[in-house]
């Protein structure tokens, strides 16, 4: 029997746990263990607290980041929340004038630096959603205890391997210095979700937009994304964007920033894929795109050696190193690539850049 994925908690859900934990011992003086917080969807969640520490002044303690079953680059990371009585020394926001309550970044979140994403250039990348989750969870307190207005609270969130861990996802890419962000919109992490990688896709096509970039092109992986800067060289480097497996996503949010002609850069299994028509280039059957691909090659009257070749093959890449990446049959299939990205986004002409597999490019339309 197949086993049910297991969800988890967002850095934002966690963030406030941490948030609400430092500041009830801080107002009470005295040890907590596990806090309550209630998620945006109005779903109550109990978080327990780890390394817990309070003075008169400041209280800190720390949530583990659960992600369930998700494999997600925060799993086991450390977020921590410092709440003082006065104003902590660094820059900080307000996001509760009539409370006072503060909130700023410490070591391990990052900072935005470009502009197009959800916080403005120059802030800590702490989400809106956590923000206000922060900021209902150390309600939550002040109100129960009854803390005067004039009683200042600072909170300053930090993760101390996060500027590690951000050196593996996009973050530097779309202008997040120095480590991770703040996120979430629901508390909840889906277990397996493509959220992630669309919720970064979208981020990037906003920060290419407030760039002032001309165009912008995708690529399935490093190695496409590698050879298209090397024959785009004068295209910035907000233009690059990752879009994984997520063809049909990352031309809807194309079309959207107004990116009518985006370019996509990928080597010849993936363009066979996209030109077959899915949504996601990862979940298809090889031996279904080289039937379908026989087809076309047949319907094009290529030449009987090259119809052999398709064939016998075993694996799309097999096909473009045998053919020697034939001219003929590259086109037919970008051709194809194209069609089926308009079906994806009525409206966009996609542009394909074929990518060999030594950084060259062998197509580009």
């Amino acid at each position: 029997m197949k086993r049910e994925l297991r969800s988890g908690y967002t850095t934002g859900a966690c963030a406030a746990a941490a948030a609400k934990g430092a500041a009830l011992m801080l107002v009470c003086q005295r040890l907590v263990n596990e806090v309550t917080i209630d998620l945006p969807g109005g779903r109550s969640v109990s978080f327990q607290l780890h390394n817990q520490v309070f003075s008169d002044e400041e209280a800190s303690c720390h949530v583990l980041k659960d992600a369930g079953d998700d494999p997600d680059i925060t799993n086991g990371a450390e977020i921590k929340a410092t709440v003082a009585w006065r104003p902590v020394c660094i820059s900080v926001e307000t996001l509760n004038n009539d409370n006072k309550i503060l909130i700023s970044g410490g070591i391990g979140i990052g900072k935005v630096t470009k502009p197009g994403l959800a916080i403005p250039p120059g802030e800590w990348a702490i989400n809106p959603v956590p923000r206000q989750m922060i900021r209902e969870a150390v309600d939550a307190v002040t109100t129960e205890f009854k803390i005067e207005p004039h009683s200042a609270l600072s909170i300053v969130l930090s993760i101390p391997d996060g500027e590690e861990r951000a050196k593996r996802t996009l973050n530097a890419r779309l202008g997040i210095i120095g480590g991770l962000s703040i996120l979430g919109t629901t508390g909840i992490v889906r277990p397996i979700s493509a959220k992630a990688w669309t919720d970064t896709i979208g981020a990037a096509v906003a920060v290419a937009k407030a760039c002032n970039c001309k165009n912008i092109v995708f690529s399935t992986g490093r190695t496409s994304e590698l050879a298209a800067q090397k024959h785009l060289p004068d295209l910035p480097e907000e233009a690059f964007i990752m879009m994984g497996d997520h063809v049909a996503f990352a031309l809807k949010a194309s079309l959207i920033s107004g990116y009518t002609q985006p370019i996509i850069a990928c080597q010849f299994a993936k363009m066979l894929k996209i030109a077959c028509g899915y949504e996601n280039t990862h979940a298809a059957a090889s031996a279904l795109d080289l039937a379908v691909l026989y087809g076309w090659a047949e319907s094009a009257k290529l030449l009987p050696a090259k119809l052999a070749v398709i064939s016998q093959a075993n694996t799309a890449r097999e096909i473009a190193v045998t053919t020697g990446f034939d001219e003929q049959l590259m086109n037919l299939v970008a051709d194809r690539a194209r069609l089926a990205a308009a079906r994806h986004s009525d409206g966009i002409q996609m542009q394909p850049l074929l990518c060999g597999y030594d950084n060259s490019v062998v197509l580009w339309r």
